[in-house]
């Protein structure tokens, strides 16, 4: 476990974007596309140079990608050759480990509840311009992906995902996957990942039954598990703050999450815009205004636990729960343990 984990270690990323404010990923995570290409036929290396992305680029362990210049490789490929659905077949390629801190983070949770809370949690580790909520008062449990507008970045990660999670609970896990835009092959998405797909839909992500949402991982280790969470947490934690609209909502959040109204169109009103153009905006930095609220209410949740003398049921009303319940589930969630455990393991550590 020890050489394994020292691996992850040194691949887990910073989450600095690029000088001009683009997304980008680490090379490594680069390398996964453009090994995935050459094996469905491409000359991915020519592609990549073209796009600007370089043998040297990829070979640097400290490089950071443009994702922007990887959509345009990715572009030319399919102009010199179309490949249908070209991104699940590149997601179709892309191996575990490919991703290595988040994927084995994943897939070391107890339960496919569990994995996804962490996908949810850490998909920012790999840079890519998604973002993952998670709603599991819904039943199914709907997990929707919110990316810039690229179908591509959809397509690839609800692939991916998907593939991942029913080799790993041994062929049972079972979703129906929804997409806004229409793929180009809806027969073969649903023959290559055994799942339904429905397009157009209202949004993009799957939906999961209960029974294949209590599925436990085959590779479910708590001790990796507990390891490499650890690393993730401290890699976020190194996380620059958002910027542009994003860091502007979560600026006013950060004020009234504790007992103010956190509607959006309170912040869209603070903000002098509209919701609809709040929403608009913060779409096209690859975010949420639900993501933006879970992450206030799991910040300000977190602190009051450790430094008042509240009771849970007085910071779950605080941060927005008119119930303990459905707060004890979304800071389980957040932080995979209990408000009342977290709050015993805080007072240890200030003894």
């Amino acid at each position: 476990m020890a050489a394994r984990a020292n691996s992850l270690t040194d691949r887990a990323a910073a989450l600095t974007p690029l000088d001009d404010g683009r997304w980008s990923m680490p090379a490594a995570d680069a390398r996964a596309f453009l090994r995935a290409m050459v094996a469905l036929g491409y000359d991915a290396p020519r592609l990549f140079d073209a796009a600007g992305i370089g043998d040297e680029d990829l070979r640097d362990p400290d490089t950071r990608v443009s994702c922007e210049a990887l959509g345009c490789a990715i572009q030319a490929a399919q102009h010199e050759r179309h490949t249908p659905n070209l991104a699940l077949a590149v997601a179709a390629h892309t191996p575990l480990g490919a991703y290595p801190l988040l994927d084995y983070l994943v897939l070391t949770s107890d339960t496919v509840a569990t994995g996804v809370a962490h996908l949810a949690r850490y998909v920012r580790l790999v840079g890519a311009p998604v973002d993952v909520v998670v709603h599991d008062r819904e039943r199914p449990v709907r997990v929707e992906i919110v990316a810039t507008p690229s179908p591509f970045s959809v397509e690839y990660f609800a692939g991916l995902t998907v593939l991942h999670l029913r080799a790993q609970t041994d062929g049972r896990f079972n979703a129906v996957i929804h997409f806004r835009h229409v793929p180009d092959d809806l027969e073969s998405w649903a023959r290559t990942v055994h799942c339904a797909v429905r397009a157009p839909a209202p949004w993009s992500g799957f939906a999961i039954d209960q029974d294949s949402w209590q599925l436990p991982l085959t590779r479910r280790d708590p001790v990796l598990h507990t390891y490499l969470q650890s690393v993730a947490d401290a890699t976020v934690a190194q996380a620059p703050t958002r910027e542009g609209t994003a860091a502007a909502v979560q600026r006013i959040l950060a004020r009234c999450i504790t007992g103010h109204d956190t509607r959006i169109e309170a912040v869209a009103k603070a903000l002098a815009i509209s919701p609809r153009t709040l929403q608009r905006r913060l779409a096209a930095e690859g975010i949420t205004y639900q993501a933006l609220l879970e992450d206030a209410r799991k910040g300000a949740a977190g602190r009051h636990l450790a430094d008042s003398a509240l009771s849970v049921a007085e910071i779950a009303y605080l941060v927005g729960y008119s119930e303990p319940a459905p707060f004890h589930r979304a800071f389980k969630r957040w932080y995979g343990t209990t408000p009342e455990s977290f709050r015993r393991k805080s007072a240890a550590t200030q003894r």
